[in-house]
């Protein structure tokens, strides 16, 4: 508000001198060269006034303005350099870590993989173990059933053959002797027949 006082009161004198030279130069000839030496230093010293009082009240404030401006520009563009680069490092970070965790990811497949095929031969492994578990206790069962069949086989041979010598001898046989009788034919038989 006070600038603009002071202002229109500075162009108000500056064109009094003016005005009173437009009324005299009226009355002489209108000639561009004729001038007064003191309305050229009236108006030098206006003119002095009027860029001091503004290069204090205007250009000054202005000029503050625009440099103030002119940090703002350069801050922001600073700043804004300053987070694309922080955003392609973390871009690169970012793609870094997803590489990283594909790769760790194949890993964890691969180990996964190597896990079940290691699982699956040790459960054949185990199957095979059990199998021939198996056949070899079969194989005891078949060997023991076949030796308990060969001594039934025998006792029922001795048996038949004694109850043959006895009817053939027609003597009967106390059980003592019938009893020396079986264990002498399992011995012979035992050991093939000698």
């Amino acid at each position: 508000m006070i600038q603009r006082l002071i202002v229109t009161a500075l162009l108000t004198l500056a064109a009094l001198p003016v005005q009173a030279q437009e009324h005299a130069a009226e009355a002489a000839a209108l000639s561009p060269f004729a001038g007064n030496v003191g309305n050229a230093i009236w108006t030098l010293a206006i003119f002095l006034l009027v860029v001091t009082i503004l290069g204090k009240f205007a250009w000054g404030p202005v000029l503050a303005l625009l440099q103030e401006r002119e940090k703002f520009i350069h801050k922001s563009l600073a700043d804004a350099k300053h987070d694309r680069e922080e955003a392609e490092a973390r871009l690169k970070e970012y793609a870094a870590k997803i590489q990283a965790a594909r790769a760790e990811a194949a890993a964890l497949v691969d180990d996964a993989r190597r896990d079940a095929e290691r699982l699956r031969e040790d459960l054949k492994q185990r199957a095979r173990t059990e199998a021939d578990g198996m056949i070899q206790n079969a194989e005891r069962q078949i060997t023991l059933q076949t030796q308990r069949a060969i001594q039934e086989i025998r006792r029922e041979a001795v048996d038949l053959s004694v109850a043959i010598a006895s009817k053939i001898i027609q003597r009967n046989l106390t059980k003592e002797d019938n009893q020396r009788l079986i264990d002498e034919a399992i011995r012979q038989v035992g050991s093939g027949g000698h």
